[in-house]
């Protein structure tokens, strides 16, 4: 009996013991450390998933032959581009719908534009402008225009000059003549003398006129989206305007005998309704023109009227027919899907056939 009340006490005196030392440790500890654990577990345990942020990295392009239609009455042909969609606001992910909303750096590349869609935007583009009917010419690096200009009377007007690039990527017309042409009244021409600063407002954004030169900013003066690069060359190949990026003669040789296409990757965009992340997008020209006719301000029609193809990587294959053969359809696509709502019916035969 005495053994087991001897076993009791030691037992209750360890417990003593433990409870004294575990006491103390706790005093010891710096206060709210115990409360402070528990509620950052509790916060863990409530916190909701972090979701993947947007990402923030350039989205690089690549495309080739691409028609890339800035506003209704103004078209780039892109030869060969290898660039990248900047974000033009910080916190504004580039939008298709949007061409405000990015610009478009070019590394190499090679983009026309039609001296006479040229012609036709400077004529309503620049409203301001002393510089009316302009109709534009040449070959190589020599320029023509014609127009009228007004000083007093309207007077029609030639002007020839010499055509290049400048180191700040603004092309330049180094005026060679100026003629004020058909006179009806001799003595006339001295009256009304034209120079080059008679042609162009100092407040027209994009163009400036320094003596014999007009410069023309590109980026400020034409539709969005905006294009930036280190322009290494510009002259005319009738009837196009051509300007180089780069090396970008050298790319368009090597891919001369790939289909069209516009090829996005990395970084984020939207369009339509979608954000995509990581982006892994190719649009491929599914008709047998010569370029690859993508209107950002339609794009929506071409898409339902192409197909999609998800590929193992979560990137997206759209092949797209032109603008051009959309419009010449008798009948739109039936997008509905009611069919859905009945099994004895089958799927439409875009559907069964692997569009979309």
């Amino acid at each position: 009996m005495r053994y087991r009340l001897g076993l009791l006490a030691a037992f209750l005196f360890a417990l003593l013991l433990a409870f004294a030392t575990w006491w103390q440790f706790r005093a010891k500890a710096p206060s709210g450390q115990v409360t402070n654990q528990a509620a950052s577990v509790d916060t863990a345990a409530s916190a909701p998933p972090k979701t993947k942020s947007p990402d923030v990295a350039p989205t690089k392009v690549f495309a080739h032959n691409l028609l890339l239609r800035k506003g209704p009455d103004f078209r780039i042909y892109v030869r060969w581009l290898n660039g990248r969609l900047a974000r033009a606001k910080k916190n504004v992910v580039p939008s298709f719908d949007d061409p405000e909303s990015f610009y478009l750096d070019i590394n190499t590349g090679v983009l026309r534009a039609n001296i006479g869609d040229l012609a036709n935007f400077l004529n309503t583009g620049l409203t301001d402008s002393p510089l009316k009917n302009i109709q534009l010419s040449g070959n190589g690096d020599q320029i023509k225009l014609t127009g009228t200009v007004r000083k007093i009377v309207p007077l029609p007007i030639q002007l020839i000059g010499t055509i290049s690039a400048t180191p700040d990527n603004r092309i330049q017309v180094h005026v060679t003549k100026l003629d004020v042409l058909k006179i009806p009244v001799k003595g006339l021409l001295g009256i009304f003398k034209v120079s080059v600063a008679d042609l162009f407002n100092k407040s027209i954004d994009g163009v400036e006129v320094t003596g014999n030169d007009l410069f023309f900013n590109t980026q400020k003066l034409l539709p969005p989206p905006h294009i930036r690069g280190q322009l290494t060359k510009v002259r005319i190949d009738n009837p196009d305007l051509e300007e180089v990026f780069g090396n970008g003669t050298e790319d368009v040789e090597r891919v001369e005998q790939w289909r069209n296409f516009l090829r996005l990757n990395g970084g984020s965009i939207d369009f339509g309704k979608l954000t995509m992340n990581s982006v892994d997008l190719i649009m491929i020209d599914i008709s047998k023109d010569p370029w690859f006719d993508l209107d950002l301000v339609n794009y929506q029609t071409q898409l339902t009227n192409g197909y999609t193809r998800v590929t193992p990587e979560s990137g997206l294959q759209i092949f797209m027919p032109d603008r051009r053969e959309i419009q010449a359809k008798s009948t739109p696509q039936d997008d509905s899907i009611e069919w859905f709502k009945n099994r004895n019916i089958p799927p439409p035969p875009q559907i069964t056939a692997g569009r979309h």
